[in-house]
């Protein structure tokens, strides 16, 4: 009876697949050795702390209007660049998932800016790109209404934009 009892404990740490024990071994294993190749990085400087954090501009996530979060973001007159590539749909059959995709080609992308025109908080996401990196995003964003689309670029110290406008059948933003 008691030879019966340990093989159902014993059962419940196999699956059909096999062993469990070695499986949870394997992902403790993957685990820290990703976080000694972390820590290794860090030590001899190849990571630096908070390089890997997003960069959070207060002032201009919290502003109301386009005016007030283009000088939030120190934004004068922002140039449109064919070299900035905005895809976003024509018509957004649901707002509270806008699908928003940005490409920039220029030389030294620093940051990528999306926003929407008519939504409540107009800065809806910010990307900042280290040096020497494939500049392009893709993210969901929601919308409250009809609304221009707008990807910022900052390369170089300057300011390029693109532009479009999607059509929104029900609102994501309280709409």
């Amino acid at each position: 009876m008691q030879f019966m009892a340990h093989q159902k404990i014993w059962a419940s740490f196999y699956n059909a697949g096999g062993n469990l024990i070695n499986m949870e071994r394997r992902k403790a294993l993957k685990t820290g050795g990703g976080l000694g190749l972390l820590g290794l990085f860090t030590a001899i400087g190849l990571i630096r702390p908070g390089m890997a954090w997003a960069k959070y501009e207060a002032s201009a996530f919290d502003a109301k209007s386009m005016a007030e979060t283009l000088d939030a973001l120190g934004v004068v007159t922002p140039e449109s660049n064919l070299s900035v590539h905005l895809t976003v749909p024509e018509i957004a059959e649901n707002g509270a998932v806008v699908p928003v995709s940005v490409a920039s080609f220029l030389e030294h992308t620093e940051q990528i800016y999306i926003l929407v025109e008519k939504n409540p908080n107009v800065l809806a996401a910010n990307f900042v790109f280290p040096d020497g990196t494939e500049s392009f995003v893709t993210t969901r964003v929601k919308m409250r209404e009809t609304s221009s689309v707008i990807a910022l670029v900052k390369a170089n110290g300057k300011f390029y934009r693109a532009t479009k406008e999607v059509k929104v059948t029900a609102g994501g933003c309280g709409g």
